[in-house]
């Protein structure tokens, strides 16, 4: 049975942090010492970052905040609120994306009706409250009180895989599935000041972002679908099990993220490749470059480095990668699904293939994320039908007409 991807959409906050102000306030900050304050320039800089989103409004100079907790304008002090404020944050904050997003992708799928879901998976490894974001989104979006409802939680960076292989198995075993999967993460509800070089690189890499997307092997009339679901497969590398981790602390989660996993991808990225290319015989010995497009979750930019050079990828195959990366930072587990979209809003190649199965314009992605133990989840997609229009996932929701008239909102452009 086909399984196909038939919507795919995202949502960020409206607040912005713009990188270089960001790095002078943390390399400003009066508990660092010398070397933390050049490991903080040296990691903002070098990040390929311009801009990232977040859920915490105060992170900007024009906060009004009468109790700040993140951070306060007065002083320029970045302030370490405890994980139960921040989890509070969360909650509120989390399900508006979430419900955003779940409710663009219905929207860019006429075909399927808020009622016609009939599992919903919902992602997230940066906080935690129940009723969760499942139930939430059911509420808000109309969806049958009886969808069946699934969350994975704390897996990290690469869950949106598990979350569509989950989906796709669904669709496998009832045709008349109709899964809705939703990664939302508000990755910057943890940053904070330290010497330590893990939270350093947390501060200059993370943010905020969701991603929903429709997975079905219904016909749905006058619907091109957007990808196929081809294959997935799951590697533990050998090594880097103390390398990557996502902990809870007693101010915020605790990322470590050591300087050596973009080596451990360098030297075991083909290793991981191997399973799920093995699955495609007309990929077997196919140099990696002769694939169309590749989805990289861009978790740094050595991290994409290293996979760019192993296996001789062109900049053209970066480019979705590091223009997320440029763009939106790391958003955790919604970050390859931002990655995805850019390259389904691609023009088609002239010389696409016709495979048979897509029809013609069949182009190939290959695709990857990398998360704690050290995860390796590739995906193995066809795009087959022409892009929509892009539509930026900065740009807010259409309002509700209202009685009277609102004030105009206005861009925020962050100076933490």
């Amino acid at each position: 049975m086909t399984v196909y991807l038939r919507s795919l959409e995202t949502a960020v906050p409206p607040t912005i942090l713009v990188q270089p102000e960001a790095r002078a306030v943390f390399a400003a900050q009066p508990g660092l010492t010398r070397l933390g304050s050049r490991l903080v320039n040296t990691c903002f800089d070098s990040a390929a970052i311009d801009t990232r989103h977040t859920a915490v409004e105060e992170l900007t100079a024009d906060s009004q905040a009468e109790n700040p907790q993140f951070f306060d304008p007065a002083t320029g002090l970045v302030l370490s609120p405890s994980t139960k404020t921040r989890n509070g944050i969360f909650a509120t904050e989390a399900t508006k994306l979430f419900i955003e997003a779940a409710q663009k992708a219905l929207d860019a799928c006429p075909g399927v009706e808020a009622r016609d879901i009939t599992h919903l998976i919902t992602v997230s490894c940066t906080g935690f409250f129940n009723p969760g974001p499942d139930y939430k989104i059911v509420r808000a979006v109309g969806l049958n009180p009886a969808v069946q409802r699934y969350h994975l939680g704390f897996m990290g960076c690469y869950a949106a895989f598990p979350a569509l292989r989950a989906a796709k198995s669904f669709c496998e075993a009832d045709p008349e599935a109709t899964v809705l999967v939703v990664c939302a993460e508000l990755c910057s509800l943890h940053v904070r000041t330290s010497n330590d070089p893990d939270t350093i690189m947390g501060s200059a890499l993370f943010a905020d972002g969701a991603a929903a997307a429709i997975i079905t092997a219904r016909d749905i009339p006058g619907e091109a679908p957007l990808l196929r679901l081809d294959h997935f497969e799951t590697v533990l590398t050998p090594v880097g099990e103390d390398s990557m981790a996502w902990n809870i602390g007693d101010e915020g989660f605790e990322m470590v993220l050591g300087n050596y996993v973009p080596h451990i991808i360098d030297d075991h990225i083909i290793g991981a490749l191997e399973p799920l290319l093995s699955r495609d015989g007309s990929l077997q010995g196919l140099p990696y470059r002769e694939i169309e497009h590749w989805g990289i979750h861009p978790g740094g930019r050595s991290i994409l480095d290293k996979v760019q050079s192993r296996l001789e990828l062109s900049d053209e195959q970066l480019v979705p990668a590091r223009e997320t990366l440029r763009n939106f930072g790391n958003m955790s587990s919604a970050t390859v699904l931002f990655v995805l979209k850019h390259i389904l809003e691609l023009p088609a190649a002239d010389d696409a293939a016709d495979d048979g199965w897509a029809g013609p314009g069949a182009e190939r992605i290959c695709s990857m994320a990398f998360g704690p133990g050290l995860t390796v989840e590739t995906a193995l997609f066809t795009r087959v039908a022409a892009p929509r229009p892009a539509a930026d996932p900065r740009q807010e929701p259409a309002a509700e007409p209202a009685a009277e008239p609102a004030e105009p909102a206005q861009s925020v452009a962050v100076r933490v």
